[in-house]
């Protein structure tokens, strides 16, 4: 060996990827653009306005909180932004601009930074907006109707009923398989194409952003139940095709499962996840008042995260269950042993 060779000691990790949560953000950013097209396409340029204005103050708050508690700035690694999109997504593009401000606020402040900031918050922080500004149920149910097949938008306070209302009555909607597929119907401005974000979600996985384990086991839970158990005596194909292409679920097993912070860990536990996610969902559009279970869904899951990567995580290397039984049970005895001591 030669003696001018050097043995540099340092702390994890060694090897370092190229990508950090920068890039990963903007990735993400990246893939909702051809949502986002396709919901100024179909509701106009207001649904524009609500994204801009999410997105503008999910920074703001960010900036301003750790400017004012004095902590370094994050508002560069993009994360305050993707809230910010993602809140808009799942509202609907005509609601009045002061009501993303609020959610911005609690999705950012609340469910964010009281938190610890990125990658500490325990709720997927836009859906937790959301959850928040039902609190105004009149503005979070006005839908705007979407563009007609002439391509002339349809006048202002035009409402339609949206598919998931009307598969909440056990019936079918009267928009095709096609409309729903491409994206020319009523809901919130995000989720309203189920082409646009198959699009998206297929960028991230070629990026390498998510993997395809939670977006296919929750999404083929809710197809499978649905087909099992259609509502209405409905045809169970049809039923199924229009259940999963319809609300929520396209943008919420893409983009909301998947969020690193508040989904397991391990392969087993996103299995686990994406499969409790999409039974929740079907629980709740099926037996609850509101129309839609995805949002709902996602956070009780999100809440289960510790839980299922307890339970799915690996375990020591070299102890075996016979160890950590003998561990656990020499405590037990120590334990024992020392309130006995304590009584005499």
């Amino acid at each position: 060996m030669e003696n001018n060779q050097k043995l540099t000691v340092s702390s994890s990790p060694h090897i370092r990827a190229r990508t950090d949560t920068r890039s990963i953000m903007a990735d993400v950013i990246i893939s909702l653009m051809p949502a986002l097209v396709v919901a100024i396409w179909v509701f106009g340029f207001s649904s524009l306005a609500v994204v801009l204005v999410s997105v503008v103050f999910c920074v703001f708050f960010e900036w301003g909180y750790r400017k004012i508690m004095k902590k370094p700035g994050s508002i560069g690694d993009l994360s305050a932004a993707v809230t910010g999109i993602l809140l808009a997504f799942v509202l609907p593009s005509g609601i009045p601009l002061w009501v993303p401000v609020i959610g911005a606020f609690f999705s950012i402040i609340i469910v964010k930074q009281l938190f610890g900031g990125i990658g500490k918050n325990f709720l997927n922080p836009a859906l937790a907006g959301r959850a928040f500004l039902l609190s105004w149920p009149v503005f979070m149910t006005t839908w705007a109707a979407p563009r007609n097949y002439a391509g002339v938008m349809n006048a202002d306070g035009v409402t339609a009923a949206t598919p998931m209302a009307i598969l909440n009555a056990a019936k079918i909607p009267d928009y095709s398989l096609a409309d729903m597929f491409l994206g020319t119907i009523g809901g919130s401005l995000g989720e309203v194409s189920a082409l646009a974000l198959i699009i998206g979600g297929i960028y991230l996985v070629i990026r390498k952003v998510i993997s395809l384990r939670i977006p296919l086991s929750y999404i083929i839970t809710v197809a499978a139940l649905t087909l099992i158990f259609p509502k209405g005596g409905n045809n169970a194909f049809e039923w199924m095709a229009y259940s999963v292409l319809g609300g929520g679920l396209m943008l919420g097993a893409i983009f909301m499962a998947t969020d690193y912070s508040t989904s397991p860990i391990t392969a087993k536990g996103q299995i686990i996840y994406g499969v409790g996610c999409g039974l929740l969902t079907v629980v709740i559009r099926y037996f609850g008042a509101y129309p839609e279970g995805v949002c709902f869904s996602i956070m009780i899951m999100n809440i289960c995260v510790w839980l299922i990567d307890k339970a799915t995580g690996p375990g020591q290397f070299g102890v075996s269950k016979e160890d950590l039984k003998a561990k656990k049970d020499k405590a037990k005895e120590e334990k024992k042993r020392k309130k006995e001591e304590a009584a005499v």
